[in-house]
């Protein structure tokens, strides 16, 4: 602990029906809090099956807590109101922190008073690192794409994500399910004036979707959320319409990522992760159009 006895850094974890993978997450954890001595984990439930309380009990660190109210955004924020750290730090329940994840954060924060929210690289867990799955090789390449989030659409991902208290205080609490809560707390903090640093050494691994279902799903619930930005009127839609058609043929443009990205190693890996582009991009423009002339909810859909 601090002198003051308030831990350095508060480790929050939104959790609902993945106590396999939180278990994942808090064993590799564990050797990190050790090291730093005076860090606490707060794991939020919404509303499992079953309360992850046999996971949770091996760690002394980690204190158990649930929210009723359904979305990752409503998790975290119980989860700070029952932290006591001075540092705030996130990671979704189904991913892996890298073994220095915890010091790099800390490491930032502490030699940098500029540093106040700091988002760091997502990388996919593959499950045999000789021979990538079709996803795996295409999530490799496109998906959790942290970097350019940060530098270009100002926000991070709150899967790895890490932020002075104060800045927390001042930006405001993760907004609900019917929205992004990453992109819109990032949109708050800009118009703050509070920059989100990239830290390349801030590690995470994701898994990789298993089925073109789930990479489907995750489109469903970011075109929704898009659809609910634009502006209302004939003109939103005729330029909504545009991107989709727009979207439809991007895959052929950005098959030249796929053929420098460093993530991926063989002429088979490069060829598995095209053909899931084509595949997704042309499914993308045709929800798109869709939704022009339906109303849906899948913003709403938490179960990740």
């Amino acid at each position: 602990m601090t002198e003051s006895g308030i831990p350095r850094v508060s480790i929050v974890i939104p959790h609902l029906n993945q106590p396999e993978f939180l278990a994942r997450c808090l064993a590799a954890l564990a050797p990190q809090i050790a090291a730093v001595t005076d860090a606490e984990t707060i794991v939020v439930d919404n509303g499992s099956k079953t309360l992850p309380a046999a996971v949770c009990a091996p760690y002394p660190w980690v204190k158990l807590t649930q929210e009723a109210t359904p979305g990752p955004g409503p998790a975290r924020n119980l989860g700070i109101s029952k932290a006591q750290g001075i540092l705030l730090a996130f990671i979704d329940a189904d991913c892996v922190p890298d073994p220095h994840w915890l010091s790099s954060i800390l490491a930032a924060f502490e030699s940098n008073p500029a540093v106040v929210i700091a988002g760091g690289d997502v990388r996919i867990g593959l499950t045999d690192a000789a021979r990538p799955t079709a996803l795996e090789a295409y999530e490799c390449v496109f998906a959790y794409r942290q970097k350019d989030y940060i530098e270009q659409a100002g926000f991070s991902g709150t899967g790895n994500l890490a932020m002075r208290r104060q800045a927390f205080e001042a930006v405001g609490p993760f907004a609900g399910i019917e929205q992004a809560e990453d992109r819109d707390w990032g949109r708050r903090a800009n118009a703050r004036g509070l920059r989100i640093h990239y830290l390349e050494s801030m590690i995470v691994y994701h898994p990789a979707r298993q089925s073109f279902a789930e990479l489907r799903g995750k489109w469903d619930r970011h075109v929704s959320h898009d659809y609910a930005d634009l502006s209302p009127g004939l003109k939103g839609k005729m330029t909504w319409a545009g991107l989709a058609l727009a979207v439809a043929v991007s895959g052929v443009m950005d098959c030249r990522k796929i053929v420098v990205s460093n993530r991926l190693s063989t002429l088979r890996e490069r060829l598995l992760a095209a053909m899931i582009l084509a595949r997704i991009r042309l499914y993308r423009s045709a929800r798109m159009l869709s939704q022009l002339f339906r109303a849906d909810h899948q913003s709403r859909k938490w179960n990740r």
